[in-house]
């Protein structure tokens, strides 16, 4: 069975605990490649990760970007946010239905 996992600092993940998701914290200063490499080599479906992490890890996160499983996504964290999360969001929307039918700006 997939699971879902979600990657970042502490004070913006921990209640994704609580809804059943698995939680992997990265501490300040943490190197996070190592816990990424090893929750992409796991069964893991989805892995959402906090916008400030997933920019440490732009060049791993993009070997991921074509393959089904396991879906990456950003999330906006406590601090570190740069709208990427948003921005994909609207990328995959606008591919997949052709037109910007969510975000009318």
């Amino acid at each position: 069975m997939y699971r879902v996992a979600v990657l970042g600092d502490k004070e913006s993940i921990y209640g994704f605990a609580a809804l059943g998701l698995d939680v992997f914290f990265v501490s300040q200063g943490e190197d996070p490649e190592p816990i990424f490499k090893k929750l992409t080599q796991s069964d893991y479906a989805v892995i959402y990760i906090t916008e400030q992490l997933a920019s440490v890890l732009a060049d791993e996160i993009a070997k991921f970007s074509y393959k089904p499983s396991p879906a990456i996504i950003q999330i906006p964290g406590v601090w570190g946010n740069t709208g990427k999360g948003m921005a994909d969001v609207k990328k995959s929307v606008e591919k997949a239905v052709g037109s910007d039918i969510i975000f009318n700006d």
